[in-house]
């Protein structure tokens, strides 16, 4: 007896049609372009997940050494200053803070200024 695929055939053709839709002309309505397409785009998607934490930790960068110079600071003096005084906030953080809340970052790069001056002398 043999055993007819049809059903799981279909079922994959299904899967593959679905995540390609909303993809222009062939990518859409062709099951070997589909494929190929859906394919490459999952690996876009990827490759895309690992990029956004390369680009957010560098956005978060740029925000803290814009707020530090306010303050007489370069980012990684500052950072620097951090480790010294001992206040363990992420870049996430000290970005937001260099954005919303002027008067604490305003403290915590002071702190840092004042470590760094303290571990000169």
């Amino acid at each position: 007896m043999r055993i007819k695929r049809g059903v799981n055939a279909h079922k994959k053709r299904v899967k593959v049609f679905k995540a390609a839709k909303g993809y222009r002309g062939a990518k859409s309505k062709l099951f070997r372009v589909a494929r190929e397409a859906v394919m490459k785009s999952g690996n876009y998607a990827y490759i895309g997940r690992r990029l956004k934490k390369r680009d957010f930790r560098q956005l978060w960068i740029a925000r803290i050494n814009a707020g530090a110079r306010e303050y007489g600071l370069s980012y990684s003096k500052m950072m620097h200053g951090l480790k010294l005084a001992g206040i363990e906030l992420n870049r996430k953080v000290l970005s937001d803070m260099a954005i919303a809340d002027k008067a604490g970052f305003e403290k915590v790069a002071l702190a840092a200024k004042e470590a760094l001056e303290k571990a000169a002398k």
